[in-house]
């Protein structure tokens, strides 16, 4: 199946191109922001909610005309029409949130943009008509020619490109792409199953384990002094704005370590295997616990969502278990059912004779409970039937109800 898709590739404007950008920026976040206050003030009063098109005509065709929004006419007016176009993005999903067709956390309503905001962004889809120079430059409307670092090659011809300012001050352009058919994988036999954890990241269901990274506790103490040297100056000056550059690139540093090293597993785990499952992990619910440093560090969400995409593109098989699921407790040989256990035990016997290893024996449960869900081979996932003890199976006539 054809699967969208983002390439990013940095890119080093120069320091006119850079002062483009950042009008560009201004001028789509003051557009956005026009477009919310318009929106609001007609709901306070009473009027009814302004279509797109009235947005479009009244914050991009006339405002341009006007002096005091003069300016606007100085960037590409795709860039103002995506803005808007984000906007009602923004307003679509806090509605469907509301009425109950959008899934998942309930979207909150747009708020107003910031220009002290860490990150900016913009967007050209092809009206505005950039272009890929057989330089390797990516011609932007009234930005220029800008110098892409091209790591790879685009798969197909790009829908639309976004220009990327982030915390640390790094300039990205981020294609959308579109795969085509042909980048299904020869199938294979492997089938597996993982449960994610803290001190193993990975536990495969042939008891293959992958150790947990852990890129921010390994960067802690940097961290710790750099954000040390932010706090000690003083706020406003230039020396607070280039410490506060420090700390975002190292920062950086620790995501993209963790964003290649999730990429290099999630690509192999889909190559080595004609399905994957996991388990349906709360993220949110764990975040607001103790152990919310080490799971937003561990990042399951982002690599859960590479398997499921990598998936669609090389035409394999991924499934998500429920989360309420006992994976841990339930024997993976004979479906029966123990008791709840700490933590702290990391292996335990079933009645039956066999010997488990805690994390192992989940991932074979998820597995199993993957292959039922996808009506694959009819593996059993709920416990089955457990013959009762003999004392049990026996009723005492002094116990029996009265006329038996």
């Amino acid at each position: 199946m054809a699967v969208q898709l983002r390439y990013n590739f940095r890119v080093y404007p120069t320091p006119a191109q850079q002062v483009s950008l950042a009008r560009a920026f201004g001028c789509a976040r003051v557009v956005f922001n026009d477009g919310l206050r318009l929106r609001q003030r007609a709901r306070e009063a009473g009027e009814k909610y302004v279509s797109d098109g009235e947005l479009s005509r009244r914050l991009i065709t006339e405002a341009r005309a006007m002096p005091e929004r003069a300016w606007l006419a100085e960037v590409s007016s795709v860039v103002l029409q995506q803005a808007l176009a984000d906007l009602n993005t923004a307003y679509r999903n806090f509605f469907a949130s509301l009425s109950g067709k959008r899934k998942g956390r309930r979207a909150a309503p747009p708020r107003f943009r910031s220009r002290k905001d860490n990150r900016q962004a913009i967007r050209f889809t092809k009206n505005a008509r950039f272009k890929v120079l057989d330089n390797g430059r990516l011609r932007l409307p009234k930005v220029g020619d800008l110098d892409v670092r091209w790591s790879r090659t685009l798969p197909s011809e790009p829908s639309s490109v976004a220009i990327i300012r982030d915390a640390a001050g790094r300039y990205f352009a981020s294609f959308v792409v579109t795969t085509g058919t042909d980048e299904a994988l020869p199938p294979v036999a492997s089938e597996v199953g993982i449960d994610l954890g803290l001190t193993h990241f990975a536990v495969m269901s042939d008891g293959t384990k992958i150790a947990t990274p852990r890129f921010l506790r390994r960067a802690a103490r940097k961290l710790k002094r750099l954000q040390q040297d932010l706090s000690r100056k003083a706020k406003g000056s230039n020396n607070r704005k280039r410490a506060v550059v420090r700390v975002a690139r190292a920062h950086a540093r620790v995501a993209d370590t963790r964003r290649d090293w999730q990429h290099k597993l999630s690509t192999t785990l889909i190559r080595d295997n004609q399905a994957v499952y996991v388990e349906d992990v709360c993220v949110t619910g764990l975040g607001r616990t103790k152990l919310a440093k080490s799971v937003h560090d561990a990042g399951w969400a982002s690599f859960t969502g590479m398997l499921e995409y990598k998936a669609a593109r090389y035409g394999r098989t991924f499934a998500r278990v429920d989360r309420f699921f006992p994976s841990t407790r339930m024997c993976s040989d004979c479906a029966r059912m123990n008791d709840k256990m700490a933590l702290d035990v990391r292996a335990w016997d079933c009645p039956c004779g066999s010997h488990h290893d805690r994390d192992v024996n989940a991932a074979r449960n998820i597995r199993a409970a993957g292959r039922a869900d996808l009506n694959d081979r009819g593996a059993q996932v709920r416990p089955g039937l457990v013959l009762a003890p003999c004392r049990e199976a026996v009723t005492r006539r002094e116990h029996a109800p009265s006329g038996v």
